[in-house]
Order: C-alpha cells, then sequence, then structure tokens
C-alpha cells in the first residue's frame, strides 16, 4: 500500500495537464486549420479568418505564432496581448478591410487557439 500511494504522488507531482489542442493541415503557404472540432462560434470565426487574414500573409504565421507562443517575425510572445494588439493593429491598417466585428471574431478565435495550445 506505502508504494502504491509513494507512486500516486510521484505520479501526481510530475504530471503535465494535457491539451486538446487543434489539428493542422497542410505545410508552408499552404498550411490551414482543421476546424472540424470546433465549437460552432469559432468555427464561424474561421471562415472570417481564413478569408481576411490571408490578403496580407499565410495563415502559416497565424498558426505557427500560436503553437510556439512566439510571433515569428518579431520573436515577441504571442499571447492574448498579443492578440489584442494585433487586432488593434489590423482595424488601423488602411487595406485590412476589417470592421470591428470581424477583428473581434478573430481576435477570440486566436485566443481559443492559444488556450487550446496550452498557451
Amino acid at each position: 500500500m506505502k508504494k502504491f500511494l509513494v507512486t500516486s504522488l510521484l505520479l501526481a507531482a510530475t504530471a503535465t495537464s494535457a491539451h486538446a489542442g487543434f489539428r493542422v493541415v497542410g505545410r508552408g503557404d499552404a498550411m490551414r486549420l482543421d476546424p472540424s472540432s470546433f465549437p460552432p462560434a469559432m468555427k464561424a470565426n474561421y471562415d472570417i479568418m481564413k478569408v481576411k487574414c490571408i490578403k496580407c500573409h499565410t495563415l502559416e504565421r497565424t498558426i505557427v505564432a500560436i503553437q510556439t507562443g512566439v510571433a515569428p517575425i518579431s520573436g515577441q510572445p504571442f499571447d492574448r496581448t498579443a492578440t489584442k494588439a494585433y487586432g488593434i493593429k489590423m482595424l488601423r491598417k488602411p487595406d485590412s478591410n476589417m470592421s470591428k466585428p470581424e477583428v473581434k471574431a478573430t481576435v477570440d478565435l486566436m485566443n481559443y487557439l492559444l488556450s487550446e495550445a496550452g498557451q
């Protein structure tokens, strides 16, 4: 019984939390997310992201940032604060053609994906 208790305590102390993550399809410029496991609201947000965000950059840039927690171009942390800052930046870009609701939808999606990735 003592060995069982010690083993259980060691496992509990060293266990890491598992995250559902998200599924990525393709590589490089063709990299996309598989939204089949997303909640309905996030699927709708992904529909906006996959149209609006690729006007200026590939989805690979966003996916890598979410997976690693680091923005690939700047090397800065990519977290909930960063997603908000990028959203504001996109609103200010004259060529982004993104409305406030579209920016909010993409920021909400990125925050959801960050939590799924364990960031």
